[in-house]
């Protein structure tokens, strides 16, 4: 590493953006999992826009793809809906 100013607070600002989105992917990660686990349509109807405004919110923060976000998203939506039937 150069022992610059500007090269150690860019270390110091990569660092805290890296925990922060590493934060965000864990929580919304859980988030996935647990609406693919449940087996109730109401309760992962109503839990899905909040999922898939988390999952929106990676990919505007540039966390995962947004490709990848909507990929997630479409599959949590067949989930859900196979739950009728």
């Amino acid at each position: 590493m150069a022992n610059h100013s500007a090269t150690k607070k860019d270390v110091r600002q990569s660092r805290k953006r890296n925990e922060r989105n590493r934060y965000y992917g864990k929580t919304t990660r859980n988030a996935i999992r647990d609406i693919r686990a449940l087996d109730d349509k109401k309760t992962a109807g109503e839990e899905l826009p909040k999922v898939s405004s988390m999952i929106d919110k990676l990919a505007k923060r540039g966390t995962i793809h947004k490709n990848k976000a909507s990929n997630l998203k479409r599959k949590l939506a067949k989930k859900v809906n196979a739950l009728a039937k």
